[in-house]
């Protein structure tokens, strides 16, 4: 990755979140020129200012993916951008289609602009599972950008510039994270909600997801989504690992599903299967539109190979689930339990 970062100038939007931030930590091994950390919220770049030291190679750009003179601005000389900001909480959002639709497909409109007229040369949008087949608003805003992203590679004219995604679930330790949920719960002595018992979810760590936007940079010739091969495991297991390590005894309560949610996580739908090569520890899924097809080809394609699509009909978190003594090995491994 340092022939990728050194000496050059990245931008990250929504920058000072919790994938933002494991970003900042990771490209800075890499000796880059610059990171601009681009976001609304001032106190939060105050807290990356403090937890990096005052790093002089990170820059605090306060701005809004809504704004598009700021961002064309914040864009100036950069060579790489990674598009993280978005509105995200699923439920709040379903009452504010008006508010996601500004912030998460038009401030993604706004990224693949400015990104034209400055001439960046690589830019990954970070999407969700809940962008194939999307059921919410949040997913629904999702697979549009995803759109606009595999679109804008062959309606940008001869700028040789690459537009990739990458799409996967809720990162282990992040901001609204089920464990740390779980345990307060646990801890106070509280039932323990849980929508439904059938609920299944991936596990994938932050460096996971780091390097998967890092592969998305390296082996992406734009209009690909990359998805990271992951097991799976049910919410119930996850509550049974957590009281036995707190050695509680606490209910569990049903709630029954919140608005927008799934029972399980879908990464690649049953439409894309056809399109999607296997590669590495990497499911790629090419782009459908058929002008895209005469663009060069990856290493993915040469490397890779056709998913066989007699096998695999979707790939779902349903599908790899991992018994509940893995998932305690996953987690242990990962410092989480």
């Amino acid at each position: 990755m340092k022939d990728i970062f050194k000496d050059k100038v990245v931008l990250i939007t929504g920058g000072t979140g919790f994938l933002g931030r494991a970003l900042v930590k990771e490209i800075l091994k890499y000796e880059p020129h610059s990171i601009r950390v681009f976001s609304r919220d001032e106190v939060k770049h105050h807290q990356i200012q403090e937890e990096f030291n005052h790093n002089p190679v990170i820059g605090n750009l306060i701005g809004d993916v809504r704004d598009y003179p700021r961002l064309k601005k914040a864009m100036e000389g950069v060579d790489i951008v990674i598009h993280a900001a978005a509105l995200k909480r699923i439920d709040i959002l379903e009452y504010n289609v008006e508010e996601v639709i500004k912030t998460n497909i038009m401030g993604t409109l706004n990224v693949v602009n400015a990104c034209w007229e400055n001439n960046v040369k690589t830019v990954v949008f970070i999407s969700s599972d809940k962008a194939c087949m999307p059921v919410n608003t949040y997913g629904a805003c999702k697979f549009v950008s995803e759109r606009i992203f595999i679109e804008s590679n062959y309606s940008k004219g001869s700028k040789p510039i690459k537009y990739v995604c990458v799409r996967y679930g809720n990162v282990l330790e992040s901001t609204g994270s089920v464990i740390p949920f779980f345990e307060s719960k646990i801890k106070s002595g509280q039932k323990i909600p849980l929508t439904d018992s059938r609920m299944t979810r991936f596990i994938i760590s932050p460096l996971e997801a780091v390097e998967l936007v890092f592969n998305a940079i390296r082996y992406g010739v734009g209009g690909e989504v990359f998805v990271p091969k992951l097991p799976s495991f049910k919410i119930t297991d996850l509550i049974k690992i957590l009281k036995e390590k707190h050695k509680a005894d606490n209910d569990v309560e049903i709630i029954g599903i919140r608005p927008g949610e799934k029972i399980h996580e879908i990464m690649v739908n049953e439409a894309e299967i056809p399109r999607t090569y296997n590669f590495k520890n990497m499911y790629v899924i090419t782009s459908a539109i058929e002008k895209y097809q005469s663009v060069q080809k990856g290493e993915y394609h040469k490397k890779g190979k056709k998913v066989n699509e007699k096998k695999m009909k979707s790939y779902s978190s349903k599908d790899v689930l991992v018994s509940k003594e893995k998932v305690y090995k996953i987690f242990k491994k990962l410092n989480m339990l």
